[in-house]
């Protein structure tokens, strides 16, 4: 019996706590690689990458402190939109 992997999911419905890992950055809504995209993946964003969302602001979610490597970064819904993830466990590592 094999399981089926976790399908993508944008970064910003990742459940608070769980891990996930990076599939790819979209592009903006006509196809480019603009300057969000260039920078999210340059900050750490990268395919393989292991994430997770530690905190959200509230009402809303927002901002989202996500931890990618040893770093923390507070991401808008919007930008964490952009990002795809598969996720993963939700145990803390």
């Amino acid at each position: 019996m094999s399981s089926s992997p976790e399908p993508d999911l944008p970064l910003s419905e990742l459940t608070t706590g769980r891990w996930a890992t990076v599939r790819g950055v979209l592009p903006d809504a006509q196809g480019r690689e603009d300057e969000l995209m260039l920078r999210l993946m340059e900050i750490g964003f990268v395919p393989g990458e292991q994430v997770r969302i530690t905190a959200a602001g509230w009402p809303g979610r927002e901002p989202l402190a996500v931890r990618v490597g040893h770093t923390t970064f507070a991401l808008r819904r919007y930008e964490a939109e952009r990002i795809r993830v598969a996720a993963g466990a939700d145990d803390a590592r």
